[in-house]
């Protein structure tokens, strides 16, 4: 039996549960929890008031069939679309407060049935593969608090993954729902360019390697909230876990190690090779990818993403009168970079990565989908991607050694997803991405959904409400 989020809208439908109960479910579990630092800012008048209404509707027949996820608890990220009633602060001491009106993705979120009661930790403007704001808190991972949950999207994993909520909202422009869902034991996709609405406030700042979705337990929650988002038209929206495995024979290019750069450990490559055999038994073709094959997409990809982060905070801190000396230093290093940045450069970049799609795009002349690792290794220790000094070019090639092959995906607009298939010696996920061609992100939910169902992790806590 699925213990998602599905399952939880499912027994708030059916009334073995009121949404308010569910509701107050994750705001004790989140008291509980406080100590993981996931989430930045609660208001459970606001939650609980949406989970009336939700209550309100169901007694009165008016909830819609489409409302796939109606009653369930989520968090916004602290960075991304705005969520109204939540003030987007995106981790730092520079931004002012606001109440910005719903994003289209929030508008969505909440036609969908979602509560939102929080936003959830995020590093400064997103600058780091952890969750670890100078003006806090410190997220911890709630497999092992030691650790860090990833980031950007942290806060949102550590929340799923400890049970506060059932899925989380969260953004990816280099990693960022990946790399938190890699490091807790979730299901996170990255969407195709373009397939989730970013507007009217969010929209093309980052040179479109940005993307919204959610962090999730199940390849069932994902498939339903990618299509409860994507979609304009209203469901019933399909029970993902009755999604079809993928029927035609598939070229798999399989990817073990991640060049001598970025090695792999050896466990986060048997994991890959394990999840490639469970596919080549189903009668697909497992095929061998080199480094050197896609080696020079994944040095243009890290070049072309740190620029455009640079760049875009550069120009945030001149179009805005907001005082950047109280920024973090790797923030003031990162406007310092990107004004540096001509405009010659920066177009020379965009054609760069308009070259990374086409290459990538050559790649699949030879195969239908890539498998491959999502970190090089184990979650890192708090305090591993420290932002208190000035060293940008050092804080990149940090994140790039831990997770070598996640901005592919970013620059070149393709959809990735990542699950965890079996764990560690010291009971922590190892993780494996798959990554398809534009669009083809029903390819991967089921050849996810495959891997699966094989169980080879077990998350460790219960989602509030459900038990």
């Amino acid at each position: 039996m699925h213990k998602d989020a599905t399952a939880l809208a499912n027994a708030i439908r059916m009334r073995e549960l009121s949404a308010s109960e569910a509701m107050s479910a994750s705001l004790s579990k989140f008291e509980e929890n406080e100590i993981l630092g996931s989430i930045v800012y609660v208001s459970g008048e606001q939650g609980l008031q949406s989970a009336h209404d939700i209550d309100q509707r169901l007694e009165s027949g008016t909830i819609g069939d489409h409302q796939i996820f109606c009653g369930v608890p989520t968090l916004a990220k602290d960075l991304g679309g705005p969520f109204k009633g939540f003030s987007i602060r995106a981790g730092s001491r520079v931004t002012p407060d606001n109440d910005n009106l719903d994003s289209e993705l929030a508008a969505r979120f909440r036609e969908a049935g979602f509560c939102v009661f929080g936003t959830t930790t995020s590093p400064e403007f997103g600058l780091a593969l952890s969750s670890e704001p100078a003006i806090g808190p410190i997220c911890r991972n709630p497999l092992n608090p030691d650790l860090t949950a990833g980031g950007s999207s942290g806060g949102a994993a550590a929340a799923v993954a400890s049970g506060i909520v059932s899925i989380a909202h969260a953004t990816d422009a280099g990693g960022s729902i990946r790399v938190p869902a890699a490091c807790c034991g979730l299901v996170g996709l990255k969407p195709s360019r373009g397939a989730i609405p970013s507007g009217p406030q969010f929209t093309n700042h980052l040179g479109g390697i940005a993307s919204e979705l959610a962090i999730c337990r199940t390849v069932r929650d994902t498939a339903n909230i990618f299509e409860a988002l994507s979609s304009n038209i209203k469901g019933p929206y399909p029970d993902a876990v009755q999604v079809p495995f993928v029927e035609r024979k598939l070229r798999i290019g399989m990817l073990l190690d991640t060049g001598d750069r970025f090695p792999t450990s050896s466990d986060r490559s048997e994991a890959v090779l394990s999840a490639g055999k469970s596919l080549e038994a189903d009668g697909h073709a497992l095929m061998s990818l080199d480094w050197k094959d896609i080696a020079h997409m994944i040095e243009d990809s890290g070049q072309i993403f740190s620029n455009i982060i640079t760049t875009n905070l550069a120009e945030l801190a001149q179009s805005t009168d907001w005082d950047f000396t109280k920024a973090e230093l790797i923030t003031q290093a990162a406007v310092d970079k990107g004004h540096k940045i001509s405009g010659v450069e920066l177009w020379n970049l965009l054609n760069k990565m308009v070259l990374v799609s086409r290459d990538l795009w050559r790649v699949f002349d030879d195969y239908d989908c890539l498998l491959m690792p999502m970190l090089s290794g184990a979650p890192k220790p708090i305090g591993s991607f420290p932002m208190d000094h000035k060293d940008i070019e050092l804080h990149f090639e940090r994140m790039a050694a831990f997770a070598p092959l996640a901005t592919l995906a970013n620059i070149s607009g393709f959809p990735a997803i990542t699950l965890p298939f079996g764990e560690d010696k010291n009971a922590l996920p190892l993780p494996v991405q798959l990554l398809a061609p534009m669009g083809c992100e029903k390819l991967l939910l089921s050849l996810a959904a495959r891997l699966e169902t094989e169980l080879r992790w077990t998350h460790k806590f219960p989602i509030a409400g459900l038990g």
